[in-house]
């Protein structure tokens, strides 16, 4: 039997909701349409890898370039906006205020925006620099740190003004990520881009700001998502509460520390990588916390639950195989290989991209006072997008064992490595295309969900509740 769509009763439309209604649609759309457009990139880049020949006269989307546009697309596109717009209205909600600054919010939105679709004209053009997520054009870099101060300014004024001094787990990892992200970027920036350093200390800059993406603003984005909405649709009290701040701390403080894994054989001092090792390893105590405390995701039906213990259940996975890759006799196999790209798509898919949409199913509703549009749509979006996910992870680590075995025997050809690489790669690009069925699934039924012209009946706002009635929340 199919779930029902994710209603939100009059009880929990608040005026908090529909007073941040516009902006805070506005970010989750931007969201997804750039969710759709990676997808078209994840799909060219996908084909690709096993048709070389595909697109190999088109000089803008070679498979460097269109790598580079995918990636930028989905981190700076769809991760930052869905994950803006779920934080902030957690914050109002939690905080037991309306959302000020929300014009800081539409235009930070605005610029955000232009600025990652002018950074991607200047990759396609070539002009790009040779760093992982950080592959926008220098002189679009200021422009993002920019907007996201504008949009952080109404989070900052919603945790600030908040009615009680007391703060809560979705608190402390929204306004961590709100907070570390910019100074994250710019100090990238300082040391990569307008006064770079010189000889090992670049790779080791772009592996710690590489991590600290991961860390220091996209976790903390999706665990303040998980901390909110579990105890809420499971109506039970986060079991070990007094455990959460300890890994909060240990993400914020160890998680950046962990990306010298990827360094394994480089031309860097040895103690870097193995820093990784014991950084992972400590790393495995915060992911112990995340279980112990959101278990209760377990035996709850819905949409929203599927996919938050989908990405619960992936984040955690994340973090074993990250601790795992990072020893070297491990790395020897796996490094330079696809199975990084079977790891990165597990976190950055499975586990964030999850949670977020768990996050938009469970918030548009709420923002707009009215029930999906369409369940048959919420349904297939679910179906497709963890078929998806899991077969593309599967193919990619396949692929990735493959091309690690070809290339430790010296006995086997590049072209024998790759022709045991090509049904997994296959499969991928299925996979790929499946998501971006799924993703428009969803974007269609946003669009029929939040545009004014679409709705059949208005939302009746009640007063909002006080803070103390959310407290159970996180």
């Amino acid at each position: 039997m199919p779930n029902p769509p994710t209603h939100a009763t009059t009880a929990e439309v608040t005026a908090i909701d529909t007073q941040a209604r516009g902006p805070l649609l506005l970010l989750l759309g931007s969201g997804l349409v750039w969710l759709v457009v990676s997808g078209v990139l994840a799909l060219l880049t996908s084909i690709q890898l096993h048709a070389p020949q595909f697109l190999a006269d088109c000089p803008q989307l070679t498979h460097g370039r269109a790598q580079a546009l995918r990636e930028t697309a989905f981190v700076y596109g769809w991760l930052a906006n869905a994950g803006l717009g779920l934080a902030l209205w957690i914050l109002a909600r939690l905080g037991g205020r309306p959302l000020r600054g929300l014009n800081w919010v539409v235009a930070g939105s605005l610029f955000w925006n232009a600025g990652v679709a002018l950074g991607l004209v200047g990759i396609a053009i070539g002009d790009m620099t040779s760093f992982g997520l950080l592959q926008m054009p220098r002189y679009v870099q200021p422009l993002l740190v920019f907007a996201y101060a504008c949009m952080g300014v109404s989070g900052v004024l919603a945790w600030s003004g908040r009615r009680e001094d007391a703060m809560y787990a979705s608190q402390w990892y929204a306004v961590a990520a709100i907070f570390l992200f910019p100074w994250l970027l710019i100090a990238a920036q300082a040391v990569l881009l307008w006064m770079p350093v010189r000889g090992v200390v670049q790779p080791i800059a772009a592996t710690w700001f590489a991590q600290g993406v991961w860390a220091l603003w996209l976790a903390p984005l999706a665990l303040a998502v998980v901390y909110y909405i579990v105890p809420k649709i499971s109506g039970r009290i986060i079991p070990v509460y007094e455990w959460a701040s300890l890994g909060f701390w240990t993400l914020l403080f160890i998680g950046s520390w962990s990306g010298g894994r990827h360094l394994v054989g480089g031309p860097v001092p040895a103690w870097i990588p193995t820093m990784a090792v014991v950084a992972q390893s400590m790393m495995l105590f915060h992911y112990l916390i995340i279980l112990l405390n959101l278990r209760a995701i377990w035996g709850v039906g819905g949409t929203t639950a599927a996919f938050i213990r989908f990405g619960f259940v992936a984040y955690l996975v994340f973090g074993v195989a990250e601790f795992i890759a990072s020893f070297r006799g491990v790395a020897a196999h796996t490094h330079f290989t696809l199975f990084n790209a079977a790891i990165e798509q597990l976190g950055l898919y499975g586990a964030i991209s999850m949670i977020f949409f768990g996050g938009i199913y469970f918030a548009v509703p709420r923002l707009t006072g009215l029930a999906w549009a369409s369940a048959s749509l919420i349904s297939g979006h679910r179906w497709l997008v963890l078929a998806g996910v899991v077969i593309s992870i599967a193919a990619l680590g396949i692929a990735g064992g493959a091309q690690g075995e070809g290339l430790l025997d010296p006995k086997v050809s590049f072209p024998d490595m790759f022709g045991r690489m090509s049904t997994p790669l296959l499969i991928n690009t299925a996979a790929q295309a499946v998501l971006l069925s799924a993703n428009l699934l969803l974007l269609v039924n946003f669009l029929r969900s939040a545009c004014p012209w679409t709705r059949t009946a208005e939302p009746t706002p009640t007063l909002f509740r006080a803070a103390t009635e959310e407290a159970h929340a996180s």
